[in-house]
């Protein structure tokens, strides 16, 4: 499939800018839960159980919702779903700041992370469609941004609880959602070209399937990493405040590998890409593995960009494989996909953990990034030429 190259730059420019606002504060909206659990710990006496299934109420109506939402998107203006989410989402924190106890907590996140579901394939799909075949780069910029809000809104929200009531803080945290919804005023319109109803040349033979399992396999070794690093570093000796410094290595590498990776793809393309970032995923987490603590430093920014860069050329690779040319459709089905392996990854492992200790589980992690190598040469003949 081919999309046709915006004619209007400065559009294009609005879309990007928008939607990597936009997944900005989607994705801090996920992540700054994480910041309110020990607070809502302690007012509601919840139990680390039901801590966990408010965190996955969010992320569960989220995944559910996403497909719906780019279906929802091949019938009306894109950014009449993407007000309408964002305003939802917002709606749901501004709740949750008004609820009394587990019940209404748990119906104010899932209400937000319904409003969330627009975000990942409308928006995609209008930053890919804006930019046409020289998407990769922009897509790269979009899928950076995500990580952009990943640390920011946390980081305020931390702040906002310690100047004053959490409810207000997050009744602050609304009303910025509430501010971002306008902004999508100011977008070219997105709705789906007829033109685009074509079947891509690589659909019809599986591409996009091998497309979303490469992007499973990449998400699952990513959460098999980070679920394992804090304990290999602690048998190194590494006390709680050196796993944290650890931890933000590896996620200020990661958001630089969005950005740097998306634009590697346009350059090289899928096959080199995918090879590089995944294979430099396979040598970086054994090489972690079996080096001293303070070699673990120097490598842990250079495992973040490979575990992180893989993303963003596979994203950008989605609206060339989009079955049948619905490109909103195709994002809500990866994105959904990567979610669910996100989700589950972590318990797959935990099992091997149980059985040989962190080092099982950090080697398998590697052994499924490997997989992906095998299938990333499979997707090769799928993909469009140049």
């Amino acid at each position: 499939m081919t999309i046709a190259h915006a004619p209007d730059r400065r559009g294009a420019n609005r879309t990007l800018a928008v939607s990597g606002l936009l997944h900005a504060l989607h994705d801090g909206f996920i992540d700054l839960i994480y910041v309110l659990l020990p607070i809502w710990q302690a007012e509601f006496g919840l139990s680390y159980s039901l801590l966990a299934v408010l965190r996955g109420l969010y992320a569960g109506s989220m995944a559910a919702l996403q497909v719906p939402a780019g279906r929802l998107a091949e019938r009306m203006d894109g950014r009449v779903i993407l007000a309408a989410g964002t305003i939802l989402a917002a709606v749901g924190y501004l709740l949750a700041g008004l609820s009394g106890g587990a019940l209404g907590l748990c119906a104010s996140l899932a209400l937000s992370g319904a409003g969330s579901s627009t975000q990942h394939p409308v928006a995609s799909a209008a930053v890919s469609r804006a930019y046409g075949s020289a998407a990769r780069g922009p897509i790269g910029t979009y899928n950076f941004t995500g990580d952009l809000g990943k640390a920011a809104l946390p980081a305020l929200t931390s702040l906002l609880v310690t100047a004053m009531p959490w409810r207000h803080a997050l009744w602050l945290i609304a009303a910025l959602g509430l501010i971002v919804a306008a902004t999508v005023a100011v977008m070219p319109k997105i709705s789906a070209s007829k033109t685009e109803k074509a079947a891509p040349s690589g659909e019809g033979r599986g591409g996009f399937r091998l497309l979303c399992a490469i992007g499973g396999l990449d998400t699952a070794a990513r959460m098999g990493f980070l679920t394992f690093l804090p304990f290999m570093l602690q048998s190194k000796g590494a006390g709680l405040p050196t796993i944290g410094t650890a931890f933000a290595a590896v996620f200020i590498g990661g958001a630089f590998g969005k950005f740097a990776c998306g634009w590697l793809g346009q350059r090289v393309g899928v096959l080199r890409a995918t090879l590089l970032t995944e294979g430099a995923t396979v040598c970086l987490i054994v090489a972690t593995m079996v080096a001293p603590l303070w070699l673990d430093f120097a490598l842990l920014p250079l495992v973040g960009i490979a575990l992180n860069g893989t993303s963003s050329v596979l994203y950008g690779t989605v609206p060339e494989l989009a079955p049948a040319g619905r490109v909103e459709h195709a994002f809500a089905v990866f994105y959904t996909f990567v979610v669910g392996s996100g989700a589950a990854a972590p318990v797959l492992y935990g099992v091997l953990g149980d059985i040989g200790g962190w080092s099982w589980g950090m080697a398998s992690a590697a052994v499924t990034a490997l997989i992906t190598l095998p299938l990333a040469v499979l997707l090769a003949p799928r993909l469009a030429s140049r």
